[in-house]
Parts: structure tokens; C-alpha cells; sequence
């Protein structure tokens, strides 16, 4: 395993057709599992938001280590977290970062405000492999980019009449950011298996709620929950897209991940009778819009013979 730490930055790999295929399916189930958050969370009585990342963080842990041990043993388990070096590390902060940040925004904002300015994600990845990798990004995702600025002006701007927290809108923005980056990471450091990553994201999510909390004691009702929340949405989630990001282009990836936004505040409109509000659906349809069109767009682009350097096409070295 090659220490990202000492070795130059990795070129995106040559994955053969079924690989992508593979890799698609894992990164849309890692979506749906996410999808799933808001809703869960709802089902929790407890409010200190502290104490529900410490045992969501705690479950997802234990599963992601569990799954790691079965997977590759208990030697190449420890030898995986000794091979991720910096770029698994960044992936653990940003995991940690964006985790943390969407239990604590819940108590701020609606699940579909948190969710819908996650739609950016796709967009600002490509923002990122440009600025970070020189990967240049297409007219049609400019276009896109800027439609979803809109989209997301106009369901921030109840956070400047009270509506709603700009906190929580804050929260949902750093989400957005913390994700594009670790896709980015993901895709372009292919060749280091992210999932030790992600589990030590949640670790240090685990570690830091532990700090923050008032107390970590749960009833048996929350703690049904928050297993649900931890294996299920987080930790399953987390294990589906560490494995299936290495297999297809970020943007591609971060595109997939845009199942997660649009699924999301629908479960919580059907269970909870959270809905939306006006400006909520009028920018969520602009971003949505916005992003299906852009779908379309990049996987017709995926199946003509691509230019290199284009986003998610690798640059020769």
C-alpha cells in the first residue's frame, strides 16, 4: 500500500466498465442510505445534539471496524490505517466536519434547507478538482454552478429575516463544502482505500461530541434509534461510498450523491409532515432542475470518448 504522505499526487485511475458500473450502484446506495438522516433524527427524543453524535459516531465506529476486520482481518485492518497517510487523513477531518455539523444544523433548520444546499455538492467538487488538480470544468457546469448559486440565494435568504438560523443554513453550507472535498480526495487518491478514513471520522466525531455533551446517558427508545442511525445511515452509508468514490469520476460521484438531497426531505415529508417552505421549494426546484439537467449532460458525456483534463477525465501525467 503506498503512503500518500511521501508519494506525488495519484492521476484519477483506469477503471475498467463494469468497475464503473460497480462503483455507481455503491455510490447511489451510499446516497440512499444517507437519505434516510433526517428522518431518523426525528424519531430521537433526546435534544442536547451533542450526545446524539457522540452514539450515532460510536455505532457507525463500531460498524465501520467490524465490517474493516471481517473484510481484511485484524493485520490488514491496522495496515490500512497505517497506509492511508495525509489524504486519509483529510477524508477522517472532513467526515468528522460534515457528520458533526448535520446532527448539530438539525436543531437549527428543516431537514430539507440541510439537505437541499447539499445539492451544490456535485458542483462544488468540480470547483475543487479545478482549483486543487487543474481539472478543467465545462461550459454546461458553469452554467449549472451558477443556477445553483441562485437556487441556494434564494433558500438562504429566510435566514435574513429569521426564518430560519443562518446557524443552521451555515451548518448545511459547511456539509456541502466538507463532502466536495473529501469526494475529491476520494476519486483522486483511488489507489488508498478510504473506509479506515471514514471510520476514523467517526471516531474523531465520537471523541469531540464527548467533550461537548452535558451528559451521554440515553434511553433505551433513543438508543434503539440511534443504532439505526449509526449503522444503517452513517456507518453502512459511509462503507458504500468509501468503497464505490474510487471506481468512477468525482464528479460523476458527487453527482450520484445528489440522490441524497432529493430523496431526503420527501421521507421526511411523508413520516414527519415536515414540509418545506415556499422559498425552501422555490430554490430547491431551481437547484434540482439545475443538477438533473447537469446529470444528463455529464453521463451522456461519459459515453462519448472524453478529452482529457475535462472534470472527471484524467489528465495525462
Amino acid at each position: 500500500m503506498t503512503d500518500t504522505a511521501s508519494s506525488p499526487v495519484a492521476a484519477s485511475p483506469i477503471v475498467s466498465p463494469q468497475g464503473e458500473r460497480v462503483g455507481f450502484l455503491l455510490v447511489f446506495l451510499s446516497a440512499l442510505m444517507w437519505s434516510f438522516g433526517g428522518t431518523i433524527a426525528r424519531f430521537i427524543d433526546n435534544t442536547d445534539s451533542w450526545t446524539v453524535v457522540f452514539w450515532r459516531s460510536v455505532w457507525a465506529a463500531a460498524f465501520l471496524l467490524c465490517f474493516m476486520v471481517w473484510r481484511d482481518g485484524w493485520r490488514g485492518t491496522l495496515k490500512l490505517f497505517r497506509g492511508m497517510g495525509l489524504a486519509g487523513l483529510a477524508v477522517a477531518f472532513c467526515f468528522a466536519t460534515a457528520s458533526t455539523s448535520f446532527v448539530v444544523a438539525l436543531a437549527y433548520t428543516t431537514v430539507a434547507n440541510i439537505l437541499l444546499m447539499q445539492a451544490g455538492v456535485p458542483l462544488l467538487a468540480a470547483l475543487f478538482a479545478w482549483a486543487l488538480f487543474r481539472e478543467r470544468v465545462a461550459v454546461a457546469t458553469w452554467l449549472a454552478i451558477a443556477a445553483v448559486i441562485a437556487g441556494v440565494a434564494i433558500m438562504v435568504s429566510e435566514s435574513l429575516d429569521g426564518a430560519v438560523s443562518p446557524i443552521g443554513d451555515g451548518l448545511a453550507l459547511l456539509i456541502a463544502v466538507m463532502f466536495s472535498v473529501a469526494t475529491v480526495i476520494t476519486r483522486r487518491f483511488a489507489h488508498v482505500r478510504m473506509t479506515p478514513a471514514t471510520c476514523l471520522g467517526t471516531m474523531l466525531a465520537a471523541a469531540f461530541a464527548a467533550s461537548q455533551a452535558s451528559a451521554l446517558g440515553i434511553s433505551s427508545h433513543d438508543m434503539g434509534f440511534l443504532f439505526v442511525f449509526g449503522v444503517i445511515n452513517l456507518g453502512l452509508g459511509l462503507a458504500f461510498f468509501a468503497t464505490g468514490a474510487r471506481l468512477v469520476p468525482a464528479a460523476v460521484a458527487a453527482l450520484l450523491g445528489t440522490f441524497e438531497p432529493i430523496l431526503g426531505p420527501i421521507w421526511v415529508w411523508l413520516i414527519h409532515s415536515e414540509v418545506p417552505s415556499a422559498r425552501t421549494i422555490v430554490g430547491g426546484a431551481v437547484v434540482v432542475t439545475a443538477l438533473l439537467v447537469h446529470i444528463g449532460l455529464e453521463f451522456k458525456r461519459q459515453t462519448r470518448p472524453a478529452r482529457a483534463g475535462v472534470t472527471g477525465v484524467p489528465s495525462p501525467n
